[in-house]
């Protein structure tokens, strides 16, 4: 064979790898913003400013797949909550989006009842940041695969906390390398996300969110996880004992300017 010959032959190979490696799924970071209010002018500047100035400005600069959620609780609770989640494929653009939007013209008019609202009444009380990086075994944000009325859907965005790092992540090795992500997928969960805290009010922990068609349908999907034999399979093997020290739960409704 003529060494031009085995020289092509070399490049060829190696020309095809970056192909290869380019199609492996980049795991996504997420922004879960939680805004904290009190009265109902305060919701309804809430709506305005979500549906009418961020979203939209969100999509103008490429961003999609964001979720605008309200708390079930919202009409008896003292503290009210507003959940948006947005999704980053690379991490350097999480520091950038707040650069971008105050050089938005058309996000700073639609959002004049934020940017210039009173210093001890705004249109929230404090905004709660925190920021998550996927899961490896569940890269990306996923849009909810269900029918019927969204407005029935239910939306179970868990927080489970551990006592230490080591005990964090074997709780997020049990997601990923003991499956328990793909006995979820199996049961229809619909997960939206599963992601690891990397700054946050509580750590070290991991959050997730599920969708259902209903309270009913959801209380049936945890029957049937409970009683699911690959999970108590998983849940009975002694490597992942003792990994959660405190669980979180919060039922939540899509707002109708969601995108999931």
């Amino acid at each position: 064979m003529k060494p031009v010959f085995i020289l092509s032959f070399l490049l060829l190979l190696i020309a095809g790898r970056p192909a290869a490696q380019s199609s492996k799924t980049v795991r996504e970071y997420f922004q879960l913003q939680v805004f904290h209010y009190t009265s109902p002018e305060q919701e309804q500047q809430l709506d305005r400013y979500l549906q009418n100035a961020l979203l939209p400005a969100l999509h103008r600069l490429k961003y999609q797949r964001i979720g605008v959620f309200k708390a079930l609780a919202n009409d008896t609770a003292t503290d009210k909550k507003i959940y948006v989640i947005i999704p980053f494929r690379e991490l350097q653009r999480w520091p950038q989006l707040s650069d971008q939007l105050q050089k938005d013209r058309t996000y700073l008019q639609a959002a004049a009842d934020e940017q210039n609202s009173p210093n001890k009444a705004g249109i929230y009380n404090r905004i709660e940041t925190i920021l998550l990086k996927s899961f490896s075994k569940a890269p990306l944000l996923e849009v909810p695969r269900l029918e019927g009325d969204k407005a029935q859907r239910v939306y179970e965005l868990r927080s489970y906390e551990s006592s230490s790092g080591k005990r964090f992540r074997n709780k997020v090795a049990m997601f990923n390398d003991g499956d328990e992500i793909g006995i979820f997928k199996q049961l229809g969960f619909n997960a939206v996300f599963y992601g690891e805290v990397l700054a946050g009010s509580r750590m070290p922990n991991l959050m997730y969110m599920t969708t259902h068609a209903s309270m009913e349908a959801r209380n049936q999907n945890w029957k049937n996880f409970g009683s699911d034999p690959a999970w108590k399979k998983l849940n009975a093997m002694e490597a992942y004992k003792d990994n959660v020290s405190r669980i979180d739960i919060s039922f939540l409704k899509a707002t109708s300017y969601s995108d999931l």
